[in-house]
């Protein structure tokens, strides 16, 4: 499996406050990479950072071993090639699904408008939302709408997804029909990175988990490693309290 992301001494600072501190971890093809940590830990921050919706204060991101945006890979490739599934859905309201999912498809990768609508139904089926193609974001449910989101970022055919707290903004019932629909994703070899407070989840699905606290990575490893062999004092605290909430 070869290298697809490479974040090197990375830091974020707002203000006076540094929100990331000398972050430093890779992503390989293939990965189920899972950021794990209390609020306020920064694992979105890092997230939106290394989408470049942020701009890092400090450090490099690199896409292949190529810096982006550094005369090694241009912000608008980079970005084609990254989906971003976010915890507020963020479709567009006027759009139909159908139309969700194939606007980014006709004018980011210029397709046609027949290529487009085939790709967004490969994609909406296999996330169960093909029924729905004519309906507005705001006739689905939470749950519904997170679906349409994915399918929209798979069809632009990334290379790896970014998933921020996807489950976060959902109703308990409808929580779980989002993670099943990851957990296929993991299956087939889509290589993720997921921030999520969905412990079971990153246990059972992660080839790699990295646990943060107070804007640092304080542990990374397997999930066996982590959840079942953490070396840090600060990990072992954070699992606790998950196990003592179940």
């Amino acid at each position: 499996m070869g290298e697809i992301l490479n974040i090197k001494h990375l830091s974020k600072t707002f203000g006076t406050n540094e929100v990331l501190t000398d972050i430093d971890f890779k992503v390989n093809t293939g990965d189920v990479t899972t950021i794990i940590g209390a609020s306020g830990s920064g694992k979105s921050t890092l997230l939106r950072c290394i989408n470049l919706l942020e701009t890092p204060t400090s450090g490099d991101v690199l896409f292949h071993g190529n810096k982006v945006d550094d005369g090694g890979i241009r912000e608008e490739t980079y970005r084609a090639k990254v989906g971003m599934v976010f915890q507020s859905f963020n479709l567009f309201k006027n759009h139909s699904v159908l139309g969700n999912c194939m606007l980014g498809q006709i004018r980011v990768l210029k397709k046609s408008k027949a290529e487009a609508k085939e790709q967004a139904m490969k994609y909406l089926e296999k996330v169960g939302m093909a029924q729905y193609i004519n309906a507005k974001p705001s006739q689905l449910s939470g749950g519904q709408q997170q679906r349409v989101a994915i399918a929209r970022a798979m069809a632009m055919d990334p290379e790896i997804l970014l998933f921020d707290e996807p489950t976060s903004a959902l109703d308990p019932e409808t929580v779980g029909e989002v993670l099943q629909v990851m957990k296929k994703l993991a299956d087939e070899g889509m290589t993720m990175l997921v921030v999520t407070h969905e412990m079971s989840f990153a246990r059972d699905i992660s080839s790699h988990v990295v646990f943060m606290a107070d804007g640092k990575i304080q542990e990374e490893g397997s999930s066996d490693e982590i959840f079942y062999h953490p070396k840090s004092e600060r990990t072992r605290e954070f699992l606790t309290r998950f196990r003592d909430e179940k």
